[in-house]
């Protein structure tokens, strides 16, 4: 890849809630996106009804290991349920990647913090050292994410890594659509993330809204 030429992403279970919104963000920007599914057909309808949304020709459908294998960059975005048995069947395809789990393990019927280790934690483990982990985008509203893709979002990204040149990566990547995001620690501080998904659903509910997420203050991000 040279150096001006923007990575190509892959959205590994991109079909669901929250892949759509973030390959409508980064393809906004002009990267190169591809939609992952564990069905090739499902990604490649998913890719052709936002080509025709944001009437854009850069977002294909794949398999999600052939997606994995053609991309720079990674993000894991499948339900909680599927986390591990995605990664182990992905194993092979993402050595050598920067992959970014955006899994928080918690239940929208009953939102309460997960147990440790992190999502991310347990994703290196399975994965093991050849690919190099980052924990972001467990905070950011499905539905935001899709409004006004163009446009900046009222949200800000914790981004989670031992790789810290990594995360930094992401936090670009994350800016790229129109997110602000910060380094936040190693991967074991991605369970805290996590469980402020769980704040964030309860806060949803109390107040019947889809949006809440968080601010950091106090740094100044110009």
């Amino acid at each position: 890849m040279s150096e001006n030429k923007l990575p190509t992403i892959a959205i590994l279970g991109g079909t669901g809630k929250e892949g759509p919104g973030l390959a409508m963000r980064w393809a906004s920007a002009g990267y190169p996106i591809i939609i992952g599914s564990r069905q090739e057909e499902k990604a490649q309808a998913t890719a052709a009804e936002l080509r025709q949304k944001l009437k854009l020709e850069n977002i294909h459908g794949m398999e999600n290991s052939a997606a994995a294998r053609q991309a720079d960059l990674c993000v894991l975005t499948v339900v909680q349920a599927a986390h591990q048995s995605a990664l182990e069947g992905l194993k092979e395809a993402l050595q050598g990647k920067i992959l970014v789990d955006a899994t928080a393990r918690v239940d929208f019927r009953d939102p309460r913090p997960p147990a440790p280790p992190s999502a991310a934690r347990l994703a290196q483990n399975i994965l093991g050292e050849g690919v190099r982990m980052v924990a972001a985008f467990q905070n950011v509203p499905a539905h935001a994410l899709k409004k006004n893709p163009g446009q900046p979002m009222d949200a800000d990204v914790l981004v989670c890594a031992d790789d810290v040149e990594a995360a930094e990566q992401v936090i670009r990547l994350a800016e790229a659509g129109g997110m602000r995001a910060y380094y936040a620690g190693g991967l074991d501080n991605a369970l805290v993330v996590e469980g402020i998904t769980s704040l964030l659903i309860s806060i949803n509910q109390h107040y019947g809204v889809k949006t809440a997420s968080i601010r950091v203050t106090g740094i100044d991000h110009s």
